[in-house]
């Protein structure tokens, strides 16, 4: 079998025929920046405490409120099972609209696209026209979608969290 070079490069063992044991590290020299240095540290380090403290109490918070949510949306859904099932329904059907609206919207964006960069007229007259419409249809099927897929509980109203 041939030895290539590469062979040669994984297998050489290049041996000294004196022995010198490892030096010791030699310790850092502390200068007069050390004190601050440790003070800038510590520094950071209960700023870092302080900011991991108020993001717990913001995680916790925001669970909290959505805990609250999730059980209200479930008591109401309770309360009302067959309004939230038109609530579905209708959202469902929205959803059809609001993607039917959105499709013409695009359409006259495509259409008409340099007298909408070139006019203000023409931008306002087409947000005019679509804003609204879109904005106030997509608050509805938002409200009805939430309406409509509250989760199922057996919850009793004392078990609601408070704030």
């Amino acid at each position: 079998m041939a030895t290539t070079s590469l062979d040669l490069l994984y297998t050489q063992i290049d041996v000294f025929p004196t022995f010198s044991p490892p030096q010791p590290v030699p310790e850092p020299i502390v200068t007069g920046h050390s004190p601050q240095l440790h003070g800038l540290f510590s520094e950071m380090v209960s700023t870092q405490d302080r900011q991991t403290a108020l993001l717990e109490e913001l995680v916790a918070a925001v669970t909290s409120v959505q805990r609250r949510r999730v059980v209200e949306l479930g008591l109401w859904k309770m309360s009302h099972p067959e309004l939230a099932e038109y609530c579905k329904r209708a959202a469902k059907k929205l959803e059809r609209i609001q993607t039917d609206l959105l499709s013409s919207i695009t359409e006259e964006i495509e259409t008409n696209s340099d007298v909408l960069l070139d006019s203000e007229f023409g931008l306002n007259e087409f947000i005019d026209r679509y804003g609204t419409r879109f904005l106030q249809l997509h608050s509805l099927l938002q409200i009805l979608t939430q309406l409509g897929s509250a989760p199922d509980l057996q919850v009793v109203p004392h078990e609601i969290p408070r704030d």
